[in-house]
């Protein structure tokens, strides 16, 4: 099981404001997935070879890029952003974008699984996407993400953001969690740390916070900072 290759991936927590305090977009996978049945988690999913190859309309903030690029090979840095939006767009049917006239035009220069998202009217922007987590997934799973989580406000969706009709069903009961209800859920072990990140993010928005790495060492797992 060790031999597992670890597959680069992207995740988005996207967080909107509420009578009740905030919330963030989460939904649940299938009883039947292979990787984390049943558990409620936030979108995202491996980074693609197309990933690398459409056209983002911006780049991330020089501070997301930097630290990206610190992490990781430089030029990895446009995939996981690339991947974060077609993973919400996928999994939610949501887009992180801009609109433009001129995107279905340029939908047939596109990777065939990017096409559908600038036939619906918008380009790919990351630009409101900060790097706030790194985790790899811990051996003896059946598999294993080298994954990057993204935070962004909810009004970087393009369009209603309870509107789940586009979703591809990979995610079922998708919904806006509040925050201080979210544990109350049936969640992955790392998804509950991020989650307090992202809390402590947000009590103190004006703090260069350093990215949590939850990396492993042989069989033993640990906290560092990035």
């Amino acid at each position: 099981m060790n031999d597992i290759p670890i597959k680069d991936a992207a995740t988005v927590i996207l967080v909107r404001d509420a009578d009740d305090g905030p919330q963030v977009l989460m939904g649940q996978r299938g009883k039947s997935a292979v990787f984390m049945p049943n558990k409620f988690v936030f979108p995202g999913g491996a980074v693609d070879l197309t990933d690398a190859e459409v056209t983002l309309t911006n780049s991330a903030s020089e501070r997301c890029m930097a630290r990206l690029q610190e992490d990781a090979d430089p030029d990895l840095a446009p995939s996981l952003l690339a991947a974060a939006i077609r993973e919400m767009w996928e999994e939610t049917g949501h887009r992180i974008g801009q609109r433009s006239e001129r995107a279905p035009e340029m939908a047939h220069t596109q990777p065939d699984n990017w096409q559908s998202f600038f036939q619906s009217g918008c380009l790919p922007d990351p630009s409101g996407l900060e790097f706030i987590f790194r985790a790899i997934t811990p051996p003896g799973r059946p598999r294993r993400f080298d994954a990057r989580f993204f935070l962004g406000r909810a009004d970087l969706i393009q369009g209603d953001p309870d509107d789940f009709a586009r979703a591809q069903d990979e995610l079922s009961h998708l919904q806006w969690i509040p925050l201080a209800k979210s544990r109350d859920f049936d969640l992955p072990f790392i998804t509950e740390v991020v989650l307090a990140e992202v809390q402590n993010r947000l009590n103190t928005p004006d703090t260069d916070h350093p990215v949590p790495f939850f990396s492993h060492d042989g069989d033993h797992s640990q906290f560092l900072k990035l």
